[in-house]
């Protein structure tokens, strides 16, 4: 093996070891896992496939996994370089664009998606226009973010402490 593949499997290796990662990628997947059994309690009628994209792709609801992904990530650099640290500064400043999108930006356009998509089907109905739905982006409400953001602090500090 020569040495850039052995520097690059090193580093892969320690990338997907570091706690910074575990955390995060653990705190997104538990949130998408907390949001299918939300889901699957306040509506019956899911399937299978309905579920499974629900925790690996699906957006919206609670707990938000974008919140619960920053988060530990924000938290285990805190723990690890230090809140005096730029990488800690940097993080934690991203952490809350991306938790502010998910409340702001995307909640809102996903709002007026909708009201566009009932607008767009009753000119259909009435006129017979053909319309073709906008994707409806759902965003989160403040509650889902706070309660992802928990659970992503919660989850970097087991890594961190246990």
């Amino acid at each position: 093996m020569s040495l850039a593949m052995s520097v690059r499997t090193d580093s892969i290796e320690f990338f997907v070891e570091s706690p910074i990662f575990l955390s995060a990628v653990t705190s997104w997947f538990l949130a998408q896992m907390v949001k299918a059994v939300v889901l699957l309690l306040k509506t019956k009628k899911r399937n299978g496939r309905e579920l499974l994209e629900t925790i690996i792709w699906r957006t919206g609801g609670m707990p938000s996994s974008h919140a619960s992904m920053v988060s530990a990530m924000t938290t285990s650099i805190a723990i690890i370089e230090g809140v005096r640290s730029n990488l800690f500064a940097v993080s934690f400043f991203m952490s809350l664009i991306v938790m502010r999108d998910a409340m702001g930006v995307r909640r809102s356009s996903g709002m007026q998606a909708k009201s566009l998509n009932n607008l767009g089907h009753s000119m259909e109905d009435r006129l017979g226009i053909e319309y073709h739905a906008v994707k409806e982006v759902q965003g989160h409400a403040p509650l889902e973010v706070v309660v992802g953001a928990l659970l992503g602090i919660f989850i970097a500090a087991a890594y961190a402490f246990l």
